[in-house]
């Protein structure tokens, strides 16, 4: 990995990534609660709007920026190539209407999915909007929950309590962008809400014994997943430790516990890029 100086005087940085290299440029960020990372390569880039729905708590600021970078640096990671745009909506933020994104990924929240906050309304009305004209939506956790609200389904408070750690589901199905192909799933969570019913024309993809509904779509347009494929073991790690007390000795023990247990964030990331891909490529 190398950081050069481009013609402009902006700063990128250069990775080799199997046999091509991906190209980051660092835009200096015009306010704390939008900004865009672009990334090129040899393959065909994809635009993905990061709609984050949450601020961290103060203790995790400087580590982990926000869910929008968390989701960046994990979707740098992927074989497909993408730039970025974040915008924070719990602040107000969205993206003008001249601007045009293969699909919107709504980010994991403390809020409830179905709570009253006024930025939870304006949000709901613009994903019906995006919805309607037939843009592809991306949902995880808060976001997983508020779009089958939004479509249909249910989502409510979990008669099973709060979910942490590391946790295993069963895959439903396994369509062609589900690539690379996994007999089961592991992700980090963080929930002590569900989804308990799914919207009418959803198509289950993972389930559980604790979490029922763990992961759906709708047709080529909607995909979503309770876990967190962006988190990482230390900032799971770090939420457990602030939230122990609210969890309860027991809770948080076990979702300690399954730390020991590795994770498959980054081939959720890589099917999420490929469902966004594979209308775009039948498009060109």
């Amino acid at each position: 990995m190398a950081l050069h100086s481009a013609s402009q005087g902006q700063k990128y940085l250069k990775i080799r990534l199997g046999y091509f290299f991906v190209q980051i440029h660092v835009l200096t960020k015009t306010h704390k609660s939008s900004y865009s990372v672009f990334t090129t390569g040899n393959l065909m880039s994809l635009r993905i709007c990061i709609l984050e729905t949450d601020i961290l708590r103060p203790e995790l600021v400087d580590q982990y920026q926000g869910y929008g970078r968390m989701f960046e640096q994990l979707f740098a990671q992927q074989p497909l190539t993408a730039e970025f745009s974040v915008y924070n909506v719990v602040e107000g933020h969205y993206p003008p209407d001249s601007e045009k994104f293969d699909a919107y990924l709504v980010t994991g929240s403390k809020a409830d999915s179905f709570g009253s906050d006024p930025w939870i309304q304006t949000l709901k009305e613009y994903l019906l909007e995006r919805y309607k004209r037939g843009d592809k939506l991306l949902g995880i956790c808060f976001g997983h929950q508020l779009l089958a609200l939004l479509l249909g389904g249910k989502a409510e408070r979990a008669e099973q309590g709060w979910g942490v750690g590391v946790h295993s589901y069963r895959l439903a199905g396994k369509p062609e962008w589900m690539s690379p192909a996994l007999d089961e799933l592991q992700l980090l969570i963080s929930h002590q809400d569900q989804v308990t019913r799914l919207p009418e024309k959803a198509t289950l993809l993972a389930s559980s014994d604790f979490c029922p509904i763990g992961a759906y779509h709708i047709e080529d347009q909607v995909l979503c997943f309770q876990g967190h494929p962006e988190f990482v073991h230390d900032y799971s790690r770090a939420l457990l430790d602030l939230r122990q007390q609210h969890l309860g000795e027991q809770v948080y023990q076990q979702g300690m516990d399954s730390l020991k247990h590795s994770q498959q964030g980054s081939a959720v990331a890589e099917w999420m890029m490929r469902f966004v891909a594979q209308g775009k490529e039948s498009k060109a």
